[in-house]
């Protein structure tokens, strides 16, 4: 394939999972990658900063969906309300695949480096998601808070999910965990 060709971010990033599982994050290069799939180093540097963003290239989108998601949701939401909306909203797009996800978080698990990556993106996600709650009038402590309950869920929601041996939705295991949560919260 050439390296003009349509989907070369999507090979590049198919290529990377395929020898991180293989040899390791740390043992992997980017000549490596690009040229399994079938590019240049210079191509993969056209769509990827580093190899670490070829595991973390879907944030942005997930940051928009999350937010237009808190944006569509009806006035009278709680702040937990909204955020369940963002988190459904993630889940969309990145619940379709588990195989995918079990991938990625095998590969993150291994790598120090790459933890502290993936807690990085989700401290962004969930500070866009705070300044969303704040633009809909919930006050600066309650949204923070909400925000942060968020990302708590999704995180327990999420290692449920792709641990489990059992077919779950990824969707259903956040509304699960956010029942549990307000379970826990009401005994107190």
């Amino acid at each position: 394939m050439g390296r003009w060709e349509p989907g070369v971010s999507g090979r590049l990033q198919e290529a990377a999972l395929a020898l991180y599982l293989e040899r390791g994050f740390e043992q992997t290069m980017v000549a490596d990658i690009a040229d399994r799939a079938g590019v240049t180093a210079r191509t993969f540097f056209r769509h990827f900063a580093d190899k670490r963003e070829v595991l973390f290239d879907a944030a942005a989108e997930l940051e928009e969906k999350a937010l237009a998601a808190l944006e569509a949701a009806p006035a009278t939401a709680t702040a937990l309300d909204l955020v369940a909306a963002a988190l459904d909203a993630m889940a969309d797009i990145i619940g379709h695949d588990r195989g995918l996800a079990r991938q990625r978080h095998t590969v993150i698990r291994a790598n120090a480096e790459l933890r502290e990556r993936e807690l990085i993106k989700l401290e962004q996600m969930s500070a866009a998601v705070a300044d969303g709650l704040r633009r809909r009038g919930i006050g600066d402590t309650e949204a923070s808070l909400a925000a942060e309950t968020g990302s708590a869920v999704y995180r327990v929601a999420f290692q449920r999910w792709v641990d489990a041996a059992d077919e779950l939705d990824l969707r259903d295991t956040i509304h699960r965990s956010f029942a549990q949560l307000r379970t826990l919260t009401a005994t107190h």
